[in-house]
């Protein structure tokens, strides 16, 4: 499944980039987000790895991120995998004015087991959940909104 998200964030594009990248600020953006440790590599860098944890529901996810191509402040592709999910996200960041960036997202899932069941019937929970979390870290830069606060 394939498929793109962009958004506007009224900010510099080099004060998005650094908020995005910062594991730090997943809690206040990613909703269900739980923890982050590095295990491999220069962190932020080519071949770093991390493992992040989420609770979804009922459910505990914990997957590998490998940032795949860092070159700040253009763009950052990483993938992520988990049980039954490989998704492959490539972010590029487009200058649209001195205090406004544009953030395309393209997505790439690969399926198997039970997910590959949920991702053909209802490959919009992905989508909604991709522009949900933009949506929230749009809030988080433009006006220090944390979802913990929600």
């Amino acid at each position: 499944m394939n498929y793109s998200k962009e958004i506007i964030i009224h900010a510099p594009r080099e004060e998005v980039v650094a908020k995005l990248k910062n594991p730090k600020n997943f809690k206040h953006w990613q909703k269900g987000f739980i923890s982050y440790k590095h295990i491999t590599g220069i962190q932020g860098k080519p071949d770093a790895r991390s493992r992040l944890k989420y609770k979804m529901g009922n459910r505990k996810i914990e997957m590998i991120e490998t940032i795949i191509k860092e070159n700040s402040p253009n763009e950052l592709h990483l993938s992520y995998d988990a049980q039954g999910v490989f998704n492959i996200q490539k972010n590029y960041f487009e200058v649209e004015s001195e205090n406004a960036t544009l953030w395309i997202s393209y997505n790439d899932f690969e399926f198997s087991g039970f997910m590959k069941i949920l991702g053909t019937l209802m490959p919009g929970i992905f989508k909604k959940q991709s522009l949900k979390y933009m949506q929230d870290f749009k809030a988080f830069v433009e006006n220090g909104t944390s979802i913990l606060n929600k």
